[in-house]
C-alpha cells in the first residue's frame, strides 16, 4: 500500500530526469513487471524504444500517456 502511494507521488512531482526501465514503469503504475510488458506487447501502454537490448522509456512520453489515459476516462 505504502509503495502505491509513492508511486503516486513519484507522477505528482514529476518522474526522474532519464530514461526509465521497465522496473519504474512497474513501480510508477502499481503493477508487474510483466504487466508493462505485455502493455509494450500489445502497443497499449507508455510506447517504449529499444537502446540495443534494454527497453526504455522517455519521462515525457509517460507523462503524455497519463495525460491521455485521464483524459480518456473523463471523455467515457
Amino acid at each position: 500500500m505504502l509503495r502505491e502511494t509513492d508511486s503516486r507521488a513519484t507522477l505528482r512531482s514529476g518522474l526522474p530526469d532519464r530514461y526509465l526501465t521497465p522496473d519504474d514503469i512497474a513501480e510508477i503504475f502499481g503493477v508487474p513487471v510483466e504487466t508493462v510488458y505485455q502493455w509494450r506487447k500489445k502497443r497499449t501502454g507508455p510506447p517504449g524504444f529499444r537502446i540495443g537490448k534494454h527497453l526504455r522509456y522517455d519521462p515525457a512520453d509517460v507523462r503524455a500517456y497519463v495525460t491521455e489515459r485521464k483524459s480518456a476516462d473523463a471523455a467515457a
